[in-house]
This record gives structure tokens, C-alpha cells and sequence, in this order.
């Protein structure tokens, strides 16, 4: 039984959601001996090698119309009450091929990967079982972040989309928790976020050049938020004791530099995050809003690096502050953690890490957890 999985963007590691999507594909390859991927050419032109090198995975394209049709795709689903956000992504012939698909000898799970792919197979879930795997809970991730749909109206669009579908993968338990009071009817999984931890080396951490590394993509408000966050709460009382200190940013999205200061390091997108991670002491996760789990927040536990985040950050993982990473409620707290780290170095606290990503949030993990 080989599970389609229907996602609205062109399978490529490009951004956090198609590492979740990465993440569920290679385990649902895992669990069942192979995937059937089809996708939407939106993000990318192509996928990209490492989704091609998923074993067992079988990739189908489809190339969304434009002009007169798409605008009349946009029509119906704003006719159905589905927020502009998500309607424009709405895609008939996605809709129409994941329809036939479903439908071919053996086929096991059909699963939605994100809200606009699981509102485009509305339809296919009035007859047969869709599993809606989230990235969020979006009523509330996105309603903080502001947008052009209304609170009421996604709260709306959300509802219906746990109430149809047979199951939906929440990425966290207070995402579960969440879900559960928004539609108490919902059938609902834990499926976190991972990373392949196997393929990971970890690094040696580099106390002595003092150097906090965020990895992110800077294109996110959310991560825009917390680089402004280091910029002009917390830097300022790391330099009061340690002047020499740096903050490395890794991660597409910053045109220019956000800071005058040399010791604010722009690195931009980079292929090799090993050696990145293996000149810093530590990484920094200082989220003050957004929803879900954040996978460089894994992906730091994966390399063996010491990483201290702000309690929103560490929200839906089941990691404990002074065991496996470094909590702060605020910025004087937050800069305390990064000067004693830069200072003594923390290589249990970056061991246990380790030690919890490949038990929680490896690949391996996640496949055991749906298997069935």
C-alpha cells in the first residue's frame, strides 16, 4: 500500500515548511516501502535532489493554469468561504489529479500537506479518508501575525478543515491542544517536526571564538522579529561583558546587512551548515511569536550545539531548560545564557541534545510513529 501525499509546492528545501514536508515524506517512504509525491510547480522550478533521493519516492507534477482559469479557481474558492490567503493557491488540476490518484490499485493513506492543499481536496474527503497534515494551528499563527482574512472567517475555514478530515498531524501537543478546542470533534495525531539526524555529524562546539549563530529564513516575520529581538535587547548586555562576542546569521532573505556593527556577521544561504555550526559556541532560537515547532531548533539539538531559545521557541518540543538546551524568559536572561555558554561552554547540555533529537525528532522516529 503505497500513501499519496498532495502538497502545493514544488518539493524542494527551500523553506520550514518543506522541511516538514521533507521530514513526512521520507517517513511515510519509511513506513511503507514508498511515497507517491504529487505537487503543484509552485517555489521551484523542479524538486530537488534531496527529495528525488528519497527511496521509493515516486514524483507527479502538475503545472497550474493561469489567466481566465486560475482567476476562476480564485472565484469558487472565495465562493466556498476559503480566506483570499489560501484561495489563491487553490489549484483544480492538483485537485482533479490527487482525485485519479487516490483512485489506482493499492493505494494507502491519502494525506493533504498544509491547509491550501487540504481545502483543494474538499471534494475527494466527502468520499473517501484525507489526513490533513499541519503546519500550524493557522487560526492562531497567523491570526497574530496579521494578514487579509479575517480571525472569525480563519477560525471558520480551520474548524471545517479538522471536521472533515479523518486525522490530522498536529506538530506539537499544545497544537493538539489548540485543535482540539477549536473543533472538539477533530481526530487528531502527534507528527512533529524532524530532521535526518543520521545524516547529521555533530560538531564540536567553538567556545573559544565566541560566536552565537542563528540559522533561519529571514523572509519570516517572525524571525525578523527575533533578529530585531538580539539586535536591541540582548546584544547590547552580551557586549557589556563580553565585547568581543559575534552573532553569525545564516539564511537567505537579508538583502543587506542589519546591522553597521562588525561583529554582527551576514553570511546569507550557505549549502555547508556543518561548518557553520562548528565556528559558534552556540545557537540562538529567539522567537517571540509564531506557531509550531521550529526545525533550526532541531536541527542545533541534531548538531551537537549548545542552543539557547526563548520559552515561545521551545513551545512545542519536549525539551527542558539546564538538560538539553538553554531557556530565557527575557533578554536579560537570554544574554546571561549566551555570555556563560561563550564563556564555559555548556557540552552536556550540547550532548543531551543531541541525545533527544535522534530519540524525538529524527526520521526514524517519525516513521515508527505513523506506520499505521
Amino acid at each position: 500500500m503505497i500513501d499519496l501525499l498532495v502538497s502545493t509546492h514544488t518539493p524542494a528545501l527551500r523553506s520550514g515548511q518543506m522541511v516538514r514536508t521533507y521530514g513526512v515524506a521520507r517517513a511515510l517512504a519509511a513506513a511503507r516501502g514508498g511515497v507517491s509525491l504529487l505537487y503543484v510547480r509552485f517555489g521551484a522550478e523542479e524538486p530537488d535532489a534531496a527529495f528525488r533521493a528519497i527511496p521509493g519516492v515516486e514524483l507527479q507534477e502538475v503545472i497550474p493554469t493561469r489567466g481566465l482559469r486560475r482567476m476562476l479557481a480564485y472565484g469558487a474558492a472565495r465562493l466556498r468561504r476559503i480566506p483570499p490567503g489560501f484561495a489563491r493557491g487553490i489549484s483544480a488540476e492538483l485537485a482533479r489529479e490527487a482525485e485519479r490518484l487516490a483512485d489506482v490499485p493499492q493505494r494507502g493513506r491519502v494525506i493533504a500537506d498544509g491547509p491550501i492543499a487540504a481545502a483543494a481536496l474538499a471534494g475527494l474527503a466527502g468520499r473517501r479518508p484525507v489526513i490533513y497534515n499541519a503546519h500550524n494551528v493557522e487560526s492562531g499563527f497567523r491570526g497574530e501575525l496579521g494578514g487579509d482574512a479575517e480571525p472569525s472567517a480563519l477560525r471558520r475555514f480551520e474548524r471545517a478543515l479538522l471536521a472533515r478530515s479523518h486525522e490530522s498531524w498536529m506538530v506539537s501537543h499544545a497544537d493538539i491542544a489548540a485543535a482540539q478546542e477549536l473543533c472538539p470533534q477533530a481526530h487528531l495525531r502527534y507528527v512533529p517536526n524532524v530532521v535526518d539526524v543520521a545524516a547529521i555529524r555533530p560538531v564540536a562546539p567553538a567556545v573559544g571564538e565566541r560566536r552565537a549563530i542563528f540559522v533561519a529564513s529571514f523572509r519570516y516575520e517572525p524571525n525578523r522579529n527575533g533578529l530585531a529581538f538580539l539586535l536591541e535587547r540582548v546584544l547590547p548586555r552580551v557586549w557589556a561583558e563580553l565585547p568581543d562576542a559575534k552573532l553569525m546569521l545564516v539564511g537567505a532573505g537579508l538583502d543587506e546587512a542589519p546591522s553597521a556593527d562588525p561583529r554582527v556577521e551576514t553570511a546569507g544561504f550557505i549549502d555547508d551548515l556543518a561548518t557553520a555550526y562548528a565556528r559558534a559556541s552556540c545557537a540562538v532560537v529567539p522567537l517571540l511569536q509564531g506557531g509550531g515547532t521550529p526545525l533550526k531548533f532541531v536541527e542545533a539539538l541534531a548538531y551537537g550545539v549548545p542552543v539557547v531559545a526563548t520559552a515561545r521557541a521551545a513551545a512545542g518540543l519536549e525539551v527542558r531548560d539546564g538538560e538539553n538546551c538553554l531557556l530565557a524568559e527575557d533578554e536579560e536572561a537570554f544574554a546571561a545564557a549566551i555570555v556563560a555558554v561563550m564563556r564555559d561552554g555548556a557540552p552536556e547540555i550540547a550532548r543531551r541534545g543531541r541525545v533527544l533529537a535522534a530519540e524525538r525528532y529524527s526520521i526514524e522516529a517519525l516513521a515508527a510513529l505513523i506506520a499505521a
